[in-house]
């Protein structure tokens, strides 16, 4: 999953903007990089719950760049969260994350905690959580109306 982060970070260092007097240019590449890390991690182990993925990198690093090129840098931003989003969605899942941790339901209990069974692949739900994964269905045609 790094190489997106990298791709992002390899993309958008040289856009830096140079005259930020209170830090220097190797804080703000260092934080920029991070950015992109923990973005693009997100994305790999809590992909259901992460909805707008290059908006959210693009509002942690924006203030990095200068105005004229915010545009450029949300372009690159968009196209590689796209790629790594369809990456994550190809990936097989047997069980376990792109990290190797095991997968868990994404249903909460009555008492609030996580429900603990493995998710079945189709839509992360366990088989006692299946209705949930209905209703997710029927509620985005009803907003769209």
């Amino acid at each position: 999953m790094y190489q997106f982060s990298r791709g992002i970070y390899r993309e958008l260092s040289p856009l830096v903007d140079r005259s930020s007097g209170a830090r220097s240019v190797f804080e703000v590449r260092q934080a920029l990089l991070r950015a992109c890390e923990a973005s693009v991690e997100r994305l790999a182990t809590d992909r259901h719950y992460f909805a707008r993925p290059a908006r959210t990198l693009f509002g942690d690093i924006r203030s990095y760049f200068p105005v004229c090129r915010q545009e450029q840098v949300y372009g690159v931003v968009e196209r590689y969260m796209a790629l790594a989003d369809e990456f994550v969605a190809t990936l097989p899942r047997n069980g376990v994350d792109p990290q190797g941790n095991p997968l868990q339901c994404r249903a909460v209990t009555r008492k609030g905690t996580a429900c603990q069974r493995a998710p079945l692949p189709a839509n992360g739900y366990c088989p006692s959580h299946q209705h949930l994964a209905e209703t997710e269905d029927c509620e985005v045609p009803a907003l769209a109306a």
